[in-house]
C-alpha cells in the first residue's frame, strides 16, 4: 500500500517537474507582441542607442565645439579681407609753438581708415589650413563620442538581456525546486523517514531563489543606468541573446581600425600641427599692404581759433622682417610638436590593432564556448531527466543525486547565457575599435 502512494506520488511530481521549459515573464503570444511592434532585436538596440545619443550632454558638448571650430575658420579666412574702422576724438586742446599759443575749448575730429594685406608670404593660408584640420578634428571627436556613448549603450542592453536571461533561468530552477519540494511534502507526510530529503529540497529552493533575486536585483541596476542614459521608454530587451553575433573578419576590422573615428582625429590634429609649423615659419617673411585714411578736425573758443582742417592719404606698406631671434626657436617647436603628434596617432593605431587581435580571438574563444555548453546542456538535460525517473520511478537514485543533477543542469545553462553574451560584448568591441558599432548599427 505503502509502495503504490509513493508511486501515486512520484508519478504526479513527474508530470508537474518534467516541464519546466515555460518562460518565466508571460506567456509567448503576450511577450513576442511588443517585441515585433517594435522591429527586430538590431532595430530595437538601434533605436536604443539613438536614444541614449540624442540625450548625451557629452554628445551635446562635442557639437557645439565643432560649430565653434567652424567659425574659427572664417575668423582665420578674414585675415585677407579689408579692415575698416572710425574714430571721434572731443575735447579742449591746446598747441604752442615758439612764442604762438592756440587753442580751442571744444575740438571735434574724426577719421576713417581701411586696409588691407596683399601678400604675406601663405602665413594666412597656413592659419586657415591650420584651423581647417582643427575644426575637422572636432567634427571626428564629435562623431568619436557619439561612438562611446553607442558602445557603453550597447554594453549595458546587453548586460540587460544577460540578467534578464539568468533570472527566467533561475525561475525556472525556483519552480522545478517547489514542485520537487511539494511532491516530498506528499510523500513525507506518509514516509516520516525521508524528512531529511524534504530538507535539503528546501534548501536547494532557497538556494534558488536567492540565486534568482541577486539576478534579478542587478538586473534592476542595469536598468536604472540605461534608462539615465537613454530614457525611460527602454525597447524590449527580446532577441538581444543573439543580436551582436556577426563577428567581422579580422583583416577587415584590422584595416577598418585606420578609418575609426579616433584614428581620423589623431590623422587631424597631426595635420593641423604641420599646418602650424609651417605658418610659424612663414610669419618672418615680408608683408605686403595697403591703407587708405581721411580725417577732419574743427573746433570753437578758447585763444586763437585753429583752422578747420582736413587730410587724406593712400600708403602701400611693405614691412620686412630684419632680426627676429625668436622665430627659429619657434619654428623648430612647431615642428617637432606636428612630428610628436604624428607619432601618437600611429602608437594608437597599433595599439588599437593589437586590441582587435586580441578581442577578435577572445571572440571566438567565447562562441566556442558557448557552443560546448550547448553541447553540454543538451547532455545535462537528458541526465536529469533520467535521474529524476529513476528517483521517482525506480528508487535507483538518491535525492542528492537528483539534486546534483539540477544543480548541474542549472548552472550550465547560466554558464551558456553568460558565454554568449560575453561573446556578444567582446565582439562589439571590435566593431567599435574597427568602423564603429554605431555604424554598423546604422
Amino acid at each position: 500500500m505503502l509502495g503504490w502512494m509513493l508511486g501515486a506520488a512520484a508519478s504526479t511530481a513527474q508530470i508537474r517537474c518534467l516541464d519546466d521549459n515555460v518562460p518565466a515573464a508571460a506567456t509567448p503570444a503576450v511577450a513576442a507582441a511588443p517585441a515585433a511592434a517594435e522591429g527586430t532585436p538590431r532595430d530595437r538596440l538601434a533605436t536604443l542607442v539613438r536614444s541614449a545619443v540624442e540625450r548625451s550632454h557629452a554628445v551635446g558638448a562635442a557639437t557645439l565645439l565643432a560649430e565653434a571650430a567652424q567659425r574659427d575658420i572664417d575668423e582665420a579666412a578674414a585675415g585677407h579681407d579689408l579692415q575698416a574702422g572710425a574714430t571721434l576724438g572731443l575735447g579742449p586742446q591746446g598747441e604752442r609753438a615758439g612764442r604762438t599759443s592756440e587753442g580751442a575749448l571744444l575740438r571735434v575730429s574724426g577719421a576713417i581708415q581701411l586696409s588691407m594685406m596683399m601678400y604675406d608670404g601663405g602665413r594666412t593660408r597656413r592659419l586657415v589650413d591650420w584651423r581647417t584640420e582643427l575644426a575637422e578634428a572636432a567634427r571626428l571627436g564629435q562623431i568619436n563620442t557619439q561612438e562611446q556613448v553607442a558602445a557603453s549603450t550597447v554594453a549595458l542592453a546587453l548586460e540587460r538581456s544577460r540578467y534578464r536571461q539568468q533570472a527566467q533561468v533561475y525561475a525556472q530552477q525556483v519552480r522545478k525546486m517547489a514542485c520537487l519540494t511539494q511532491a516530498l511534502e506528499s510523500i513525507v507526510a506518509t514516509d516520516r523517514g525521508r524528512a531529511s530529503e524534504l530538507v535539503q529540497a528546501r534548501k536547494s529552493l532557497q538556494t534558488a531563489e536567492l540565486a534568482q533575486a541577486q539576478a534579478q536585483s542587478q538586473l534592476r541596476q542595469v536598468e536604472v543606468r540605461l534608462r539615465r542614459v537613454a530614457g525611460t521608454d527602454l525597447p524590449s530587451p527580446e532577441g538581444l541573446a543573439t543580436a551582436v553575433l556577426e563577428i567581422p573578419a579580422l583583416p577587415t576590422a584590422l584595416a577598418d581600425a585606420a578609418l575609426s573615428a579616433q584614428i581620423a582625429q589623431l590623422s587631424a590634429q597631426s595635420a593641423a600641427a604641420d599646418n602650424l609649423a609651417q605658418s610659424v615659419e612663414l610669419s618672418n617673411r615680408p608683408k605686403l599692404g595697403w591703407t587708405l585714411e581721411g580725417s577732419a578736425a574743427d573746433g570753437t573758443g578758447g585763444l586763437r581759433l585753429p583752422p578747420r582742417t582736413a587730410a587724406a592719404g593712400f600708403t602701400v606698406n611693405l614691412n620686412i622682417p630684419l632680426r627676429n631671434p625668436g622665430n627659429e626657436a619657434a619654428s623648430d617647436s612647431a615642428r617637432k610638436r606636428a612630428r610628436a603628434a604624428l607619432m601618437q596617432r600611429d602608437d594608437a593605431l597599433e595599439a588599437r590593432r593589437q586590441r582587435i587581435a586580441e578581442t577578435h580571438d577572445q571572440t571566438t574563444a567565447s562562441l566556442d564556448r558557448a557552443r560546448r555548453l550547448g553541447t553540454a546542456l543538451r547532455d545535462s538535460d537528458q541526465l536529469r531527466n533520467f535521474t529524476l525517473q529513476q528517483w521517482q520511478q525506480l528508487g535507483r537514485r538518491s535525492l542528492f543525486d537528483v539534486m546534483s543533477a539540477e544543480a548541474e543542469h542549472y548552472n550550465l545553462r547560466v554558464q551558456y547565457v553568460n558565454a554568449l553574451h560575453d561573446a556578444q560584448q567582446l565582439n562589439a568591441v571590435v566593431w567599435s575599435l574597427s568602423r564603429g558599432v554605431w555604424e554598423w548599427l546604422r
